[in-house]
């Protein structure tokens, strides 16, 4: 209950309230009250997030308290590795690589991490990682192509770092070549969008076998607010851009563009991120018993015939 509440959240925020207080009391005859409260509680949450508007869902996806990827591999992997650098430049704190066991799988992780202090958030640089970060990426996927491990990524960015540095560094070959190399590794590959999906930025560790969304996350070619921009020379109106830009998970799984939905604990991933963790999990094992049974020339091409299908398709 305890955190930041998003404005469509808050009438929930005196009910729960009023729960937590008489929980916390030991005087007879608050039994019935606290089961109608409960209820009634359940029933407006239920009524909220049955009918959110892509705006909305933008701002879960956004949520400071949701789970990053950290928070996710921290829970659903065992004796994680990080490893570090690119071998050419420096390491990238944007991009979390390294190497883990997940159920009877030992696999190798990419992600993104975002910082939830503002200390952290500086130092993952706000999850918008550099080119040395897709290098690092890719440097640990190919490592574990080579002992035959499949790959689980994990995306939520807002994008790719856009700063002078960046682009002198090759930003758009280092996304390009992850898009290229990621076509042909020769190990399954799974994609877990957690939160935002930004641009090329996401794509450059997306390219996979199986693609998910986490209910509330976002997957787009552009930020809603990048999108109002350009068309209307006005970044407020970003909840308009969100609507056109269809970014949502069930948006995209019209589209064809993701292969499954994660649902979410109700009320979002930032009430529960044990439960979400547990889903990710889940849904990662069935994925990889399924794709490592597929021959290695198979498995490629039907991932390069994936993205080769994906075109526009009317509403």
């Amino acid at each position: 209950m305890d955190g930041i509440w998003l404005d469509f959240e808050r009438p929930l925020l005196e009910l729960e309230k009023k729960i937590e207080e008489l929980k916390a009391t030991s005087h007879n005859g608050i039994g019935p009250e606290l089961d109608r409260l409960t209820r009634e509680a359940e029933k407006l949450k239920k009524k909220i997030f049955s009918n959110l508007n892509r705006w909305q869902r933008v701002q879960l996806a956004r949520h400071p308290q949701r789970p990053y990827s950290m928070d996710i591999i921290e829970r659903i992997a065992e004796d994680f590795i990080e490893l570090h650098g690119d071998r050419y430049f420096r390491g990238d704190p944007a991009i979390i690589a390294g190497i883990g066991i997940i159920g009877p799988h030992r696999i190798a992780i990419v992600a993104q991490q975002k910082g939830r202090t503002t200390k952290e958030r500086i130092y993952r640089n706000f999850g918008q990682p550099h080119p040395e970060g897709y290098r690092k990426a890719l440097r640990i996927m190919k490592l574990g192509a080579k002992f035959g491990l499949p790959v689980l990524s994990l995306v939520d960015t807002p994008g790719a770092y856009p700063g002078v540095g960046a682009e002198e560094r090759g930003q758009a070959e280092a996304i390009a070549r992850n898009l290229k190399e990621m076509a042909v590794l020769p190990v399954p590959i799974v994609i877990v969008v957690l939160g935002e999906g930004g641009s090329g930025g996401a794509l450059a560790i997306a390219v996979g076998d199986r693609i998910y969304m986490l209910e509330y996350a976002i997957y787009s070619v552009i930020s809603p607010e990048g999108c109002a921009s350009i068309l209307w020379r006005d970044s407020s109106k970003a909840p308009e851009a969100a609507e056109a830009l269809k970014l949502t998970a069930e948006d995209l799984l019209h589209f064809g563009v993701i292969d499954d939905i994660i649902k979410e604990p109700e009320g979002g991933a930032h009430r529960d991120w044990d439960a979400t963790a547990a889903r990710i999990k889940t849904k990662v094992i069935e994925a990889f018993d399924e794709l490592k049974r597929l021959p290695i020339d198979e498995l490629i091409q039907k991932r390069v015939e994936k993205f080769r299908q994906m075109t526009p398709k009317s509403d």
